[in-house]
């Protein structure tokens, strides 16, 4: 009976085409990281004054650090389209997320005698990391053991009865703030001004 329950869990998440988006742009993230890192992509290579690895972090920096509070103002203002909203925030994030993972497999692939120091880049990664866990946890009640509804419009009324507004709010909102804290002293540091 309980490996029914669970087997009907997991086919609900089957059905859930932004869970299965979602865990593809994930498992396609933690190849082209894995693939990065070993080599077999080359990252190393100039555009303009930068290697390319530092303008895929680039880009998903300025993504998380503008994206985060528009999205945070927006959904406030324009409730009736959340769930758009939701699925650009989670989404970008998700590609965000993806171009600093290879900015970062990028660095930690470098020779010994290249070898970056990682002081605040780690902490930056392991913060966005926790970042997009909680929030994927949260959007797709990934550790829940009750049954949840399989559909967006469904689970989004499910969600407004029997859930707060957001079960790990406060974990999500604190790593918020680290990221941004870290991000200033990273680029900070990075620029020679510490």
């Amino acid at each position: 009976m309980i490996i029914y329950e669970i087997g009907a869990k997991n086919l609900k998440f089957l059905k859930n085409l932004s869970f299965l988006s979602a865990s593809a742009i994930i498992l396609v993230t933690v190849f082209l990281v894995v693939a990065t890192y070993l080599k077999w992509i080359k990252m190393n290579f100039m555009m303009g004054p930068y290697y390319f690895g530092h303008w895929l972090g680039w880009i998903g920096t300025f993504f998380f650090v503008f994206a985060t509070p528009t999205f945070y103002i927006l959904k406030r203002r324009y409730p009736k389209r959340l769930n758009s909203m939701v699925g650009v925030h989670i989404f970008g994030n998700l590609f965000a997320f993806m171009f600093v993972s290879l900015h970062f497999a990028q660095q930690i692939s470098r020779p010994p005698e290249f070898f970056p120091e990682l002081g605040t880049g780690i902490i930056q990664y392991v913060a966005v990391l926790l970042l997009v866990s909680t929030g994927f946890i949260h959007k797709f009640h990934t550790l829940e053991t009750r049954n949840v509804p399989a559909s967006s419009k469904q689970l989004h009324k499910y969600h407004q009865k029997v859930y707060p507004p957001h079960r790990n709010r406060f974990v999500h909102i604190s790593i918020t703030l680290t990221f941004y804290l870290v991000i200033i002293f990273h680029v900070v540091d990075h620029i020679g001004l510490v």
